[in-house]
């Protein structure tokens, strides 16, 4: 932790690899430790959940396919305790896996074979969303080059005028502000905005992100901020 002053150092940011393919998991420990992180190293899931139970990691990160347990159950029996962020590293590539692994309480997915800058960017991203803000400005308003949003005053200001937004599109877009930087299944908005008998309806979120652009964005067919995952959800970027 750091001190109000300062003056004691943050400690490193632990990470826990779960992976059981030995050079993936070489390469990852050799860069996460070049860049000052600590790390522990699991080959299959039941060593993955006795480490995060020890050790307590800052993030997890996990393949799906281990040798005793699938990874969505990994991700289950942490979520059974723990909300320590989880960036999924997984050959499968179709995106009913990938909603599975979302909706279990996965933050993140990224697909094998992977750079590794874009991995070690999601990871830092996934620890940032973590972190406390101590109540501050950070979890209240977010800005963008074209838009500011405001959760407590429920407004979205963009160009010095307000924009009027629809009770059903506020929601959508809290729930994404929210969640910047994170994949969010479709499944979850429709279940989070129109309720939880929901889940399949994906025309509305069509629909209802295609207004939250023409209303935000400078150029809707060419989103900066509201991204599509295609056949997994929707991703806000600042």
């Amino acid at each position: 932790m750091v001190s109000p002053t300062g003056g004691t150092p943050q400690a490193p940011t632990r990470v826990l690899v779960v992976d059981d393919e030995p050079q993936i998991v070489r390469a990852l420990v050799i860069n996460l430790k070049a860049r000052k992180y600590e790390v522990d190293a699991a080959h299959d899931g039941r060593t993955a959940l006795d480490l995060a139970a020890s050790r307590h990691p800052d993030v997890v990160v996990l393949d799906l396919g281990l040798p005793d347990m699938d990874g969505v159950e990994v991700i289950r029996g942490l979520r059974g305790w723990t909300r320590v962020p989880i960036l999924v590293l997984s050959a499968r590539h179709s995106s009913d896996e990938k909603v599975q692994a979302l909706d279990a309480g996965a933050d993140d997915y990224v697909t094998k074979p992977f750079g590794m800058d874009e991995l070690l960017a999601r990871l830092r991203a996934a620890v940032r969303r973590a972190e406390p803000t101590g109540g501050g400005e950070g979890d209240v308003m977010v800005e963008t080059e074209e838009f500011t949003v405001d959760l407590v005053a429920k407004k979205v200001n963009r160009g010095g005028k307000d924009v009027r937004l629809t009770p059903t599109e506020w929601h959508l877009l809290e729930v994404l502000v929210r969640n910047t930087g994170r994949l969010v299944s479709q499944k979850q908005l429709l279940q989070e905005v129109w309720g939880p008998s929901y889940g399949t309806e994906t025309n509305y979120l069509r629909v209802y992100m295609a207004q939250l652009r023409r209303k935000l964005e400078a150029d809707p067919s060419h989103p900066k901020h509201f991204i599509t995952e295609p056949g997994m959800g929707y991703r806000f970027e600042k």
